[in-house]
């Protein structure tokens, strides 16, 4: 299991239809809703942070590599999940938070941030050098060969972490390695769009020689055999109310030149809210690599709200947590998370705060004031007994399994299962 995703490499060229879901989320409970579906299965999970999740500074979770990686075995060690059948991923890696600053200090920032990740034993490494930083030039978009040096630079930083790992431990597994970012940066497109480019062919192909001339410059010939995936935009994309379905006739010479690249799959972002069917023809066309993330906190979220509609039946005044209100009173106090991202006027942005796909909440979960009063809520909503029909009404998904038998009539485990409503067409699509 160890090297799932290089045998997964090997797999499709031997011609299995076969990929992997990447869960991109710091939330406690998502993670937990995905480990216990896995469960079921026997399937290994992909949990992948971003450099704005977890740093060498903490990043907005606190949380420093090492960190993630306690935080993500704890939860597994809690339900039962093995430790061996995770597999822990860095996402866009490299200068993306230190953009203001001049090339040699973000660089090395992005040095320590790579090592630090190889470190702490994360196996998939987002090589990621695609953003300006202070002192490029802002009238002209970065070359592949300026993006590409700086990945090679990064990837030799990830190499003299491994060997420092394989040197404690002779069978330690070497990380694979993806390259490219045709993709919004993390947190989301920022503006809507009326249409989405698929990567060009020749942009695909440019990447991958490119970055193969780089690493050989940088004294890592052999080392391009780490790398099996790039990121490629296939034309889907979310916005606040709606989103790009795939369409694999617009793709088609996209996945036509991935198939001709030796042992690299395409790896594409964005998959948020894809129908089951889109994510398998994905998959079947050489994306072998679907990352979700604020698909699987906006299912979060839609258990967290259906339980406060219940809640407001079921509890008298004084034992409310008003888990609602609360995150918006938050959100309204600390607009940073969500001010630039969600347009018009007072309405239109209510609406957004608390329905868009984009979902901005996922930044506010952990706050302390959001936390105690979602905890609250979950736990007074333990104690009470639900009536079957509400819960048709207010989460006609989990109804029938609760109906009949699948799911236990409990608060947290319901939230859990509205987590579990989007990543099972992962699961479904990649096995």
């Amino acid at each position: 299991m160890k090297d799932y995703l290089r045998d997964m490499v090997a797999r499709r060229k031997q011609g299995e239809v076969c990929g992997i879901g990447s869960y991109c989320t710091a939330n406690e409970l998502v993670i937990e809703a995905c480990m216990q579906r896995a469960l079921r299965d026997r399937q290994v999970v992909l949990v992948e942070a971003t450099a704005n999740q977890v740093n060498q500074f903490g990043g907005y979770t606190g949380m420093r590599p090492a960190d993630f990686r306690d935080f993500v075995c704890e939860i597994a060690d809690r339900i039962g999940y093995p430790r061996e059948n995770i597999i822990l991923g860095g996402d866009h890696l490299g200068p993306l938070t230190w953009q203001n600053e001049p090339e040699a200090q973000a660089m090395d920032k992005a040095e320590e941030l790579v090592r630090l990740f190889v470190l702490a034993g994360f196996k998939k490494i987002h090589l990621d050098t695609s953003m300006r930083v202070a002192d490029d030039p802002r009238d002209e978009p970065l070359t592949d060969e300026t993006i590409a040096r700086r990945g090679a630079r990064l990837y030799a930083a990830c190499e003299e972490a491994y060997q420092t790992l394989r040197a404690q431990n002779p069978d330690e597994v070497r990380p694979v390695y993806i390259v490219g970012s045709e993709v919004p940066i993390p947190g989301g497109a920022q503006e809507a769009e009326s249409s989405i480019a698929v990567t060009d062919p020749a942009a695909l192909n440019k990447t991958v020689e490119t970055y193969r001339k780089a690493f050989a410059a940088a004294g890592y010939a052999d080392g391009f055999e780490n790398v099996i995936g790039v990121v490629v935009q296939p034309g889907v994309e979310f916005g606040d109310a709606d989103f790009f379905r795939y369409n694999r006739a617009k793709a088609k010479e996209l996945t036509a030149a991935a198939k001709k690249l030796d042992g690299i799959v395409l790896e594409g972002h964005s998959t948020d809210y894809q129908p089951a069917e889109a994510l398998r023809e994905m998959v079947e066309d050489g994306i072998a690599i679907l990352k979700v993330g604020p698909a699987l906190t906006f299912g979060l979220r839609e258990g967290l709200f259906a339980l406060d509609m219940m809640e407001r039946v079921l509890l008298p005044e004084g034992q409310r947590a008003h888990f609602a209100d609360t995150l918006e009173r938050v959100m309204l106090e600390h607009p940073e998370n969500w001010k630039k991202y969600y347009h018009g006027d007072e309405l239109q942005q209510a609406v957004k705060r608390r329905f868009s796909f984009s979902d901005r909440i996922r930044y506010y979960l952990t706050h302390a004031e959001v936390k105690a009063a979602m905890d609250q809520l979950i736990a007074g909503m333990q104690k009470v007994e639900i009536p079957l029909s509400m819960l048709h009404q207010y989460m006609p998904l989990q109804y029938p399994k609760v109906r009949d038998g699948q799911l236990p009539m409990d608060a947290r485990e319901l939230v859990k299962d509205c987590v579990v409503t989007f990543a099972e067409d992962y699961i479904h699509a990649t096995r």
